[in-house]
């Protein structure tokens, strides 16, 4: 009955926003049926922010931050979330990084004091960097052994070379075995301050109580009485889309493809028709991909598409896991499929069936504290502004089938790069595939093969390809 199903639909959700002199700025959701609050500390600085020289610097002090601060001790921290059953943790992405944990909703005033502590206070000691440094070379080892989660670096540095987004966040073995504790500190000086900071919490909290507690624990500056003007991130030079071709030899069983290009940045106003158009190619199970290369051939475990977005550029990428013997049939099989759909080949059901994914998914997404405290925190961080749910999927259902055909087409007309992990030479993928000045041709263009043919890091939408399983 409409009566009982009126009754059972949750309180709408109170958003909240105060910004300080200092550039804080303070974001709550309130969810009062929760018991939980989830709090993150997000930092508009990430790995693009850092020289060649000192390259994985951001997760660098991701890992020290937690070492210590001049009050508390590395097993202080530990020990007081694990008292309370609480999670603290924190992730680095090219653009940010964040720090954060969810806590009972009594144990708020906890994390807010130690969180602030450690973003502001830590020690950064010799011995800690040293440390330190022995885990993340094992971390650069272990992402290195892993060539489903390494083939989508080679693809960045494929795609967009020296440009900082074509970097690993992780750093090298060469930067971070030479950075040195003065150069880390003097990062940690420059960047970590207020002005650099977004808080965003969201659960059973209220928002005057929030300002109380950073104001206790943060050297915030005044409240302002007007919102000012959304700081955010102004871009660089838009990395171009090199189509290049990168080989990795590995005697493995598996070989790991990615092909793909730049795609619309988090401005663009097409990157919602975009999105709805790369759903249909690779988003699901349902998507062409998944069917035409796992489902009717048995040539896949993993394989879909991606739309990774940034300031002034994004990429689109297509991922296959698959037997090397059939990499190329891969290949070509998924060119064939973005030809389709970026020469008008999308059919309506796909793109209602699209839509209806990407609508799903975002709603699914905010079931919980720590889903909310993401979008409010990444939105604030990236676009100075935080649409509500009820404004993304109207742009979403706004979506034309031409919309989507003319985003999808934009985006295939460029160059493709290609990385390839596997065992195969370095001239492999090579006639047929590449034009002749060794670059990618752009999907269709005259036919070339399968050439015309990736958060502790990573982040929400913005990291590596996750393929759709059962």
């Amino acid at each position: 009955m409409p009566a009982s199903r009126t009754s059972r639909r949750r309180a709408p959700a109170e958003l909240n926003r105060t910004s300080y002199r200092s550039g804080l700025r303070v974001i709550t959701e309130r969810m009062p049926s929760m018991r939980s609050v989830a709090f993150g500390i997000w930092v508009d600085v990430g790995s693009r922010d850092e020289r060649s020289r000192i390259a994985g610097a951001s997760h660098f002090l991701e890992h020290l931050l937690f070492k210590g601060t001049r009050t508390r001790t590395a097993r202080d921290i530990a020990e007081a979330f694990d008292a309370v059953g609480g999670d603290l943790n924190a992730f680095t992405a090219k653009e940010y990084t964040c720090y954060y944990c969810r806590v009972g909703d009594r144990d708020l005033d906890m994390a807010v004091d130690y969180m602030c502590d450690m973003l502001q206070s830590s020690v950064i000691a010799k011995g800690d960097v040293d440390a330190e440094r022995q885990v993340i070379l094992e971390e650069i080892n272990m992402h290195e052994d892993d060539p489903g989660d390494l083939i989508h670096d080679l693809f960045n540095e494929a795609l967009w070379g020296s440009h900082p987004l074509g970097r690993p966040v992780l750093g090298t073995r060469e930067s971070i075995s030479a950075m040195s504790r003065d150069q880390v500190k003097r990062f940690y000086d420059r960047l970590y301050h207020p002005g650099h900071f977004v808080i965003a919490a969201a659960g059973n909290l209220r928002h005057e109580r929030l300002l109380e507690l950073v104001e206790r624990s943060m050297e915030t500056g005044r409240r302002l009485d007007t919102v000012p003007s959304a700081k955010v991130r102004t871009g660089g030079d838009v990395p171009r889309a090199s189509g290049n071709r990168k080989i990795l030899h590995r005697t493995t069983e598996q070989a790991h493809v990615v092909t793909g290009t730049n795609a619309p940045s988090r401005r663009d106003p097409e990157r919602f028709a975009f999105g709805v158009a790369n759903s249909v190619l690779g988003g699901g199970m349902s998507s062409r991909l998944f069917q035409e290369i796992r489902e009717k051939r048995g040539m896949a475990y993993s394989v879909g598409s991606y739309h990774a977005m940034f300031t002034e550029a994004g990429l689109f990428a297509v991922y296959a896991g698959t037997t090397p013997s059939k990499a190329e049939q891969v290949l070509r099989i998924a060119s064939e499929q973005i030809e389709d759909v970026a020469g008008g080949g999308l059919t309506q059901a796909e793109l209602e069936r699209a839509k209806g994914h990407m609508r799903g998914s975002l709603v699914l997404s905010l079931e919980d504290t720590s889903g909310r405290m993401s979008r409010i925190g990444k939105s604030e961080t990236s676009h100075g502004e935080i649409l509500s749910v009820d404004d993304i999927l109207a742009r979403v259902n706004a979506v034309t089938r031409e919309d989507a055909e003319r985003a999808f087409a934009r985006t295939a007309s460029q160059p493709m790069a290609l990385a390839v992990i596997g065992p195969f030479d370095q001239d492999a993928f090579g006639p047929g595939w590449s034009q002749a000045d060794g670059t990618a041709a752009p999907i269709g263009a005259a036919a070339h093969g399968p050439a015309g043919s990736h958060g502790s890091v990573g982040s929400p939408g913005g990291g590596p390809f996750s393929p759709g399983r059962r």
